[in-house]
Protein backbone atom coordinates (compact mmCIF):
# COMPACT_ATOMS: atom_id res chain seq x y z
CA UNK A 1 0.00 0.00 0.00
CA UNK A 2 1.56 3.18 -0.80
CA UNK A 3 2.19 5.47 1.59
CA UNK A 4 -0.17 8.63 2.31
CA UNK A 5 1.15 12.05 2.50
CA UNK A 6 2.50 13.05 5.83
CA UNK A 7 2.86 9.61 7.17
CA UNK A 8 6.10 9.41 8.23
CA UNK A 9 6.97 10.36 11.80
CA UNK A 10 7.97 14.07 13.09
CA UNK A 11 6.56 15.38 9.83
CA UNK A 12 2.95 13.60 10.51
CA UNK A 13 2.50 15.06 14.16
CA UNK A 14 3.71 18.73 12.56
CA UNK A 15 0.77 18.31 9.91
CA UNK A 16 -1.36 16.93 12.16
CA UNK A 17 -0.60 20.29 14.43
CA UNK A 18 -0.66 22.40 11.62
CA UNK A 19 -4.18 20.95 10.04
CA UNK A 20 -5.67 21.23 13.44
CA UNK A 21 -5.05 24.78 13.80
CA UNK A 22 -6.71 25.15 10.14
CA UNK A 23 -9.73 23.16 11.02
CA UNK A 24 -10.10 24.70 14.75
CA UNK A 25 -9.48 28.09 13.53
CA UNK A 26 -12.42 27.65 10.87
CA UNK A 27 -14.84 25.36 12.11
CA UNK A 28 -14.24 25.86 16.08
CA UNK A 29 -12.74 23.11 18.41
CA UNK A 30 -15.94 21.60 19.08
CA UNK A 31 -16.82 21.03 15.75
CA UNK A 32 -13.84 19.53 14.47
CA UNK A 33 -13.37 15.57 14.25
CA UNK A 34 -10.40 13.58 14.17
CA UNK A 35 -11.61 12.31 11.31
CA UNK A 36 -11.93 15.24 9.34
CA UNK A 37 -8.51 16.22 10.98
CA UNK A 38 -6.68 12.85 9.29
CA UNK A 39 -8.05 13.71 5.94
CA UNK A 40 -6.69 17.22 5.94
CA UNK A 41 -3.51 15.47 6.72
CA UNK A 42 -3.94 12.53 4.59
CA UNK A 43 -3.52 9.98 6.82
CA UNK A 44 -6.33 7.16 8.11
CA UNK A 45 -8.30 8.00 10.89
CA UNK A 46 -7.07 5.36 13.47
CA UNK A 47 -3.25 6.99 12.56
CA UNK A 48 -4.20 10.21 14.61
CA UNK A 49 -4.20 8.33 17.51
CA UNK A 50 -0.36 7.37 17.33
CA UNK A 51 0.26 11.18 17.47
CA UNK A 52 -2.54 12.81 20.21
CA UNK A 53 -4.23 10.65 23.05
CA UNK A 54 -7.24 12.94 21.92
CA UNK A 55 -8.77 16.02 21.57
CA UNK A 56 -8.16 17.26 24.37
CA UNK A 57 -4.55 16.77 24.63
CA UNK A 58 -4.41 17.91 20.97
CA UNK A 59 -5.80 21.31 22.49
CA UNK A 60 -3.87 21.45 24.82
CA UNK A 61 -0.89 20.58 22.86
CA UNK A 62 -1.72 23.64 20.76
CA UNK A 63 -2.11 26.10 23.57
CA UNK A 64 1.07 25.25 25.26
CA UNK A 65 2.91 25.44 22.13
CA UNK A 66 1.78 29.19 21.35
CA UNK A 67 2.62 30.22 25.16
CA UNK A 68 6.04 28.20 25.21
CA UNK A 69 6.67 29.99 22.00
CA UNK A 70 5.22 33.47 23.47
CA UNK A 71 7.17 33.32 26.60
CA UNK A 72 10.88 32.30 25.28
CA UNK A 73 10.20 34.96 22.68
CA UNK A 74 9.73 37.66 25.27
CA UNK A 75 12.49 36.61 27.33
CA UNK A 76 14.80 36.51 24.46
CA UNK A 77 13.70 40.26 22.97
CA UNK A 78 16.47 42.53 23.37
CA UNK A 79 16.82 46.34 23.34
CA UNK A 80 13.44 45.99 26.06
CA UNK A 81 14.68 48.97 27.54
CA UNK A 82 15.92 49.58 31.52
CA UNK A 83 13.25 51.76 33.08
CA UNK A 84 9.39 51.00 33.22
CA UNK A 85 8.52 53.22 30.44
CA UNK A 86 10.76 51.77 27.96
CA UNK A 87 10.25 48.72 29.18
CA UNK A 88 6.30 48.90 28.88
CA UNK A 89 6.42 50.45 25.32
CA UNK A 90 8.45 47.17 23.91
CA UNK A 91 6.02 44.90 25.97
CA UNK A 92 2.64 46.78 23.77
CA UNK A 93 5.06 46.27 20.48
CA UNK A 94 6.17 42.72 21.28
CA UNK A 95 2.65 41.74 22.17
CA UNK A 96 1.05 43.01 19.07
CA UNK A 97 3.50 42.40 16.67
CA UNK A 98 3.84 38.74 17.91
CA UNK A 99 0.04 38.09 18.11
CA UNK A 100 -0.66 39.62 14.66
CA UNK A 101 1.77 37.47 13.11
CA UNK A 102 0.16 34.12 14.36
CA UNK A 103 -3.05 35.20 14.63
CA UNK A 104 -4.53 31.04 14.42
CA UNK A 105 -2.50 30.72 17.46
CA UNK A 106 -4.00 33.19 19.17
CA UNK A 107 -7.78 32.34 18.14
CA UNK A 108 -7.24 29.19 19.45
CA UNK A 109 -5.52 29.94 23.16
CA UNK A 110 -7.97 32.23 23.73
CA UNK A 111 -11.13 31.06 22.23
CA UNK A 112 -11.02 27.82 23.12
CA UNK A 113 -9.84 27.58 26.33
CA UNK A 114 -13.44 27.37 27.63
CA UNK A 115 -13.11 23.90 25.39
CA UNK A 116 -10.30 22.52 27.13
CA UNK A 117 -11.56 19.82 29.82
CA UNK A 118 -10.08 20.61 33.29
CA UNK A 119 -7.61 18.26 33.50
CA UNK A 120 -5.43 19.82 31.04
CA UNK A 121 -6.61 23.20 31.65
CA UNK A 122 -4.44 23.99 34.78
CA UNK A 123 -1.14 23.66 32.78
CA UNK A 124 -1.63 26.21 30.24
CA UNK A 125 -3.23 28.47 32.43
CA UNK A 126 -0.34 28.74 34.59
CA UNK A 127 2.04 28.99 31.63
CA UNK A 128 -0.91 32.10 30.58
CA UNK A 129 -0.04 33.38 33.81
CA UNK A 130 3.45 33.46 33.97
CA UNK A 131 3.64 35.29 30.77
CA UNK A 132 1.27 37.55 32.08
CA UNK A 133 4.10 38.35 35.61
CA UNK A 134 6.70 40.03 33.00
CA UNK A 135 3.67 42.63 32.60
CA UNK A 136 3.06 42.95 36.09
CA UNK A 137 6.42 43.05 36.98
CA UNK A 138 6.67 46.13 34.65
CA UNK A 139 3.83 47.99 36.18
CA UNK A 140 4.95 47.00 40.09
CA UNK A 141 8.31 48.58 38.42
CA UNK A 142 6.82 52.14 37.82
CA UNK A 143 4.80 52.13 40.50
CA UNK A 144 8.05 51.61 42.90
CA UNK A 145 10.05 54.40 41.01
CA UNK A 146 7.00 56.57 40.98
CA UNK A 147 6.33 56.81 37.20
CA UNK A 148 2.80 54.86 37.49
CA UNK A 149 0.73 55.45 39.99
CA UNK A 150 -0.11 52.66 42.82
CA UNK A 151 -2.93 50.81 40.12
CA UNK A 152 -4.08 47.56 40.87
CA UNK A 153 -1.86 45.33 38.97
CA UNK A 154 -3.48 42.14 38.41
CA UNK A 155 -6.52 44.17 36.68
CA UNK A 156 -4.36 46.71 34.92
CA UNK A 157 -2.24 44.13 33.52
CA UNK A 158 -5.54 41.86 32.29
CA UNK A 159 -6.97 45.37 30.83
CA UNK A 160 -3.42 45.93 29.10
CA UNK A 161 -3.38 42.18 27.63
CA UNK A 162 -6.96 42.14 26.63
CA UNK A 163 -6.72 45.80 24.70
CA UNK A 164 -3.44 44.61 22.91
CA UNK A 165 -4.59 40.96 22.29
CA UNK A 166 -7.70 42.39 20.88
CA UNK A 167 -6.08 44.00 17.69
CA UNK A 168 -5.01 40.40 15.64
CA UNK A 169 -8.93 40.02 15.82
CA UNK A 170 -9.42 43.11 14.11
CA UNK A 171 -5.83 44.33 12.12
CA UNK A 172 -6.02 43.94 8.39
CA UNK A 173 -3.11 43.93 6.68
CA UNK A 174 -4.62 45.97 3.80
CA UNK A 175 -6.56 48.41 6.74
CA UNK A 176 -5.61 52.26 7.10
CA UNK A 177 -2.98 51.87 9.35
CA UNK A 178 0.17 49.72 9.48
CA UNK A 179 1.76 47.12 12.18
CA UNK A 180 4.02 50.21 13.44
CA UNK A 181 1.36 53.17 12.99
CA UNK A 182 -1.20 50.80 15.67
CA UNK A 183 1.83 50.00 17.63
CA UNK A 184 2.76 53.60 18.18
CA UNK A 185 -1.56 54.25 19.09
CA UNK A 186 -1.52 51.50 21.52
CA UNK A 187 1.62 52.40 23.21
CA UNK A 188 0.24 55.99 23.77
CA UNK A 189 -3.20 54.50 25.26
CA UNK A 190 -1.56 52.09 27.47
CA UNK A 191 1.08 54.68 28.86
CA UNK A 192 -2.05 57.53 28.91
CA UNK A 193 -4.14 54.98 30.92
CA UNK A 194 -1.32 53.76 33.27
CA UNK A 195 0.49 57.09 34.07
CA UNK A 196 -2.44 59.49 33.35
Amino acid sequence: MARTKGSVGADTKTAIYAAAKKLIEAKGFEAMTLRQLAAEVGVQPGSVYRYVESKDELLQALMNLHMISLIENWEKLEGKGDDPVSRLKAFVAFHIRYHIERRADVVIANLELRSLGEEYRADVVTKRSQYETNLRNILSDGVKAEVFPNVDLEVTAYAIIAMLTGVCFWYRPDGRLSIDEIIEVHQKLVLQGVVG
